[in-house]
């Protein structure tokens, strides 16, 4: 099985990191604001899935609800600041104690062909590839593989015949089942201020709680489900 991680959000906790260096530079935020009611079961699904999708700097990288508070100029301020952090992309923690070494050993043990894919931007230090497969190493992914993409998750999963996308904006998601064959895993934490959208799953997207749900779910699914030796050979050569 051939599987694609997003970093930010789903591995990497980002958030935390921007949140922090948030309050430093501009103080604590004031209370939220109240939750964007669910749309209407008629509405398209494709402007039900990017309301409920996370906002974007220029940079198009994904704003973490607090982070997403600060008004525009703020926010490419708080940016600007932490990508001049000399190799920043070392410096985030783990979304979930232990979870890149989990995922290490149950590759190693199911014989899953593992990659990550990240549109994080240029930080000070080393190129951002580098960076990101020194800090899944040393988390316990010997070896990674690392993809800095621009543009549709879906066209990445496509390309690279991937099985299964892992990611935690709903818009992404969106664009693996609509432009791939892949299935895609959409990670909406529990603690998040708002629902995961309503329609997901009618959309064939899978909604899970956290990494460690997903790989539970992978791991349990039968062996014999996975693609054979002339299954990948013929999808390989273009006759399915």
């Amino acid at each position: 099985m051939r599987i694609a991680f997003d970093l930010d959000g789903v591995l990497a906790d980002l958030e935390t990191v921007l949140a922090e260096a948030a309050e430093v530079m501009f103080g604590r935020p004031g209370p939220a604001a109240p939750p964007v009611p669910d749309p209407a079961p008629d509405e398209a699904a494709t402007g039900a899935l990017d309301a409920a999708a996370a906002g974007e700097t220029p940079d198009d990288e994904p704003v973490p609800p607090l982070v997403h508070e600060l008004a525009s100029g703020q926010q490419r301020r708080l940016w600007q600041a932490v990508l001049e952090t000399e190799n920043f992309w070392e410096t985030l923690n783990e979304t979930e104690p232990g979870i890149i070494a989990r995922l290490a050993a149950l590759a190693f043990e199911r014989r899953w062909e593992v990659i990550f894919i990240t549109q994080r931007p240029s930080s000070a230090g080393d190129i951002c590839q580098r960076q990101s497969q020194r800090w899944l190493a040393r988390h316990g992914f010997a070896l990674p593989s690392v993809f800095v993409i621009r543009g549709s998750r879906g066209k990445v999963a496509s390309a690279l015949h991937l099985d299964v996308v892992v990611d935690d904006r709903p818009d992404n998601c969106l664009d693996v089942v609509l432009e791939s064959k892949a299935r895609a895993f959409l990670v909406w934490r529990g603690d998040t201020s708002a629902p995961a959208p309503a329609n997901a799953r009618r959309l064939k997207i899978e909604v899970v709680g956290s990494v460690g749900q997903c790989l539970d779910v992978l791991a349990s699914e039968r062996e014999d489900k996975a693609p054979g030796l002339f299954d990948r050979l013929k999808r390989l050569i273009g006759s399915q």
